[in-house]
């Protein structure tokens, strides 16, 4: 969970999506097909989304890095199909390993693809796909048949339906983001990613080589309420080979004398890369979670799964039949986030009272709410208990859910670990460092292992690192090579 600005997304410009339904052009095909938006309001769109997902994720903090991601998407952007389009590119803060792209010419890169790239042109062929999104208005047109049908919660995210609407408003934004391409748009895409890459003298099948690391990384679950890339764009069927004839194709009929690889310059820039979680934004250990940066922490209970998503931390057990959120609230007192958070999700107060948890002011609630589910059409009730807590300028939140047959069970475990919230003080807890990815020189000829293992690697993350450098560990390092390693 990040700052306060993090949680504005449940506002997230959905009116911006309520317009009339007219045919459109596609740029690539040619074809008319309908749109939810004309190109005006796609970029107005962009513009609109652009600051709730830096405000989500944080732009990675490296100027030259993003200088350099931005000015390739310029380039890319000039011979791609929309050539009119002024096209955003950033590498935001996230661990995950994904990359997607915003109606309007927004595209993001997480730092989680940026450390398992291995050079300039696997990087180009990823820009050229999100591009060819772009291009090809996949992301305007997955956004229409959304809006035309039921807005659907990110899978993952929560274990139980029945809870959904707790998550449902703070997830909206990211829902509409990552979308799930259909594999048709995949083809296209990626076939619009060789011809781009290609265009741009840079060697496209080097995508092909990167997508085959995805595959053994096996990217296709969400990650902490992010999906990752396989999730959301998945394989159309046979992408490797598709991508090598695609770009050996635009080569045959570009006939460029060379074809850009870069892998030194492209691993000297992600040198020192922020690599997996950076504890600033929050991390576990021994079922407690600490946020260094706002100086907080509570216990969740021992078997409850935690995930720290970009807007809120829930914490559920394993049977999925409770529900710990936990958030921010945007009111200035305890009074009127009591009273918002009633309206917001339909709750009928039981019971209200203040009180003082580790010396800070809190006011404590138990609701009840109405439920239909919507596969029977019966209805019940969900039985919740909530804490507001005062702490500085910010109101913090928990909420514990369940049924009402079953909140007897869990209700004193979650409130256990709702009494557990504090200010954080222990030095030890907050100067936590995050791991880097470092580049450097094989010493020597030698296999990876052993290469890694002359960089003082553990051999627990032996299988990781060949994946980081897209190499088997018994394959030669030729001396001066350069690989990843990871440390602090």
């Amino acid at each position: 969970m990040k700052k306060r600005r993090t949680l504005i997304y449940a506002a997230l410009i959905t009116a911006a999506l309520v317009t009339v339904i007219s045919c459109a052009v596609n740029p690539v095909t040619g074809r008319k097909q309908i749109m939810l938006m004309s190109e005006a309001q796609e970029v107005q769109l962009g513009l609109s989304y652009d600051p709730q997902v830096l405000a989500s994720f944080g732009e990675y903090n490296n100027p030259a890095l993003q200088s350099w991601v931005q000015a390739k998407g310029t380039e890319m952007g000039k011979l791609s199909h929309r050539p009119n389009l002024e096209y955003h590119v950033k590498v935001v803060d996230s661990p995950v390993v994904n990359a997607f792209a915003v109606p309007g010419g927004y595209i993001y890169l997480t730092r989680g693809i940026m450390a398992n790239l291995n050079n300039e042109a696997e990087f180009i062929g990823v820009l050229g796909h999100e591009m060819g999104h772009i291009a090809a208005r996949h992301s305007v047109s997955q956004q229409t048949k959304q809006q035309l049908g039921t807005l659907l919660l990110i899978g993952g995210m929560i274990a139980s339906p029945k809870f959904a609407n707790y998550a449902e408003q703070a997830m909206q934004g990211l829902e509409l983001l990552f979308l799930s391409f259909s594999r048709e748009d995949e083809r296209e895409a990626d076939a619009l990613g060789s011809e781009y890459s290609t265009k741009m003298a840079y060697d496209g099948t080097k995508m092909a080589d990167f997508y085959k690391v995805l595959i053994r990384m096996n990217l296709a679950q969400s990650e902490g309420g992010v999906p990752t890339f396989l999730s959301t764009h998945p394989d159309p069927g046979d992408r490797y080979n598709a991508v090598l004839r695609n770009a050996k194709a635009w080569q045959d009929s570009l006939k460029f004398p060379a074809y850009k690889v870069n892998a030194d310059s492209y691993l000297q820039m992600i040198d020192g890369m922020i690599y997996g979680e950076d504890p600033k934004q929050g991390y576990t250990m021994d079922n407690t979670f600490y946020h260094p940066e706002l100086r907080f922490k509570f216990s969740y209970p021992l078997g409850w799964q935690l995930t720290n998503a970009p807007t809120q931390v829930t914490i559920q057990p394993s049977d999925g039949k409770a529900l710990m959120l936990f958030t921010l609230a945007n009111q200035k007192t305890l009074q009127s986030a009591v009273d918002t958070t009633l309206a917001q999700y339909g709750l009928q107060l039981q019971r209200s009272e203040k009180k003082t948890v580790n010396g800070l002011q809190a006011m404590v609630t138990l609701s009840k709410q109405q439920v239909q589910d919507q596969s029977t059409g019966t209805t019940g009730a969900n039985a919740v208990i909530s804490y507001f807590f005062q702490y500085g300028s910010m109101i913090y939140v928990f909420h514990g859910v369940s049924t009402e047959a079953d909140f007897a069970s869990y209700a004193p475990a979650m409130e256990a670990s709702m009494k557990t919230f504090a200010q954080l003080t222990d030095q030890s807890r907050i100067n936590v460092k995050p791991k880097r990815l470092y580049i450097r020189k094989a010493p020597r000829a030698g296999t990876l292992a052993s290469t890694l293992s002359y960089f003082n690697m553990p051999q627990a993350m032996m299988e990781e690192l060949s994946l980081l450098n897209n190499m088997e560990l018994n394959e030669q390092v030729p001396a001066g090579k350069y690989i990843k390693i990871v440390g602090e």
